[in-house]
């Protein structure tokens, strides 16, 4: 690729966007086309006419909307261009969401400054790029073992939920014993107990407080 490869950062920490550009521009085939420090802005920069970029390295976790929401819009609207994921989430479930929402690569911040320059590079060209943390975990899933389970943002997890799922937690919430919320949702004693598992691991927590906090915090009671 003899042209210039233009990049678009975003990410709501000016001072990490500050440090990516520092690291792009010391590649010459490299052209920053502005940032974004929300998602409506990418959103909003890629429908201005004229603004065009090869490679978007996109944060997960923004204002106004997320990074899942800004790649289900360009998938939507088409809008043709390559993205790296750049996240401090390292849990499996987010990268396949971002993949199946077109991604094209994924690195954790904590690598990103040993593997921008060669992620935007591979990309561009039409391939897919992963730190190696998360080549690491792909792999694992790949060859059938069980990735550990990484941090992903409570939103995300929290939507992951079924309806059933949400009603035994709102039930656990309000203290229900597991013959109370079997007889409240006319379910065994065995399928509550089943929900309660799931629900402890789904939302990566260890008890009943973990899970009222979530409850709370997303008001289900």
């Amino acid at each position: 690729m003899n042209k210039k490869i233009s990049v678009h950062i975003a990410d709501d920490h000016k001072i990490l966007i500050e440090g990516l550009i520092a690291v792009i521009k010391t590649e010459k085939k490299f052209l920053i086309k502005g940032y974004s420090l929300t998602g409506k802005q990418v959103v909003d920069w890629f429908d201005k006419k004229g603004n065009e970029a090869d490679v978007l390295v996109l944060d997960i976790t923004m204002p106004e909307l997320d990074g899942f929401e800004v790649l289900k819009y360009f998938k939507e609207q088409n809008i043709d261009v390559k993205v790296i994921v750049l996240s401090s989430y390292d849990d499996i479930k987010i990268v396949d969401e971002v993949l199946k929402l077109g991604a094209s690569g994924y690195i954790s911040k904590g690598n990103a400054g040993g593997h921008i320059i060669q992620a935007i590079k591979k990309v561009a060209d039409g391939e897919q790029y992963f730190s190696d943390d998360i080549q690491s975990l792909l792999l694992q899933k790949i060859t059938g073992g069980k990735p550990p389970t990484g941090d992903a943002p409570e939103d995300f997890l929290f939507e992951k939920l079924t309806e059933k799922e949400i009603k035994v937690l709102r039930l656990v919430t309000l203290e229900y014993s597991t013959s109370e919320i079997a007889s409240q949702l006319n379910l065994s004693h065995h399928t509550v107990e089943t929900h309660r598992r799931k629900l402890l691991k789904k939302l990566n927590v260890k008890s009943s407080v973990g899970l009222a906090m979530y409850a709370v915090k997303f008001k289900v009671v």
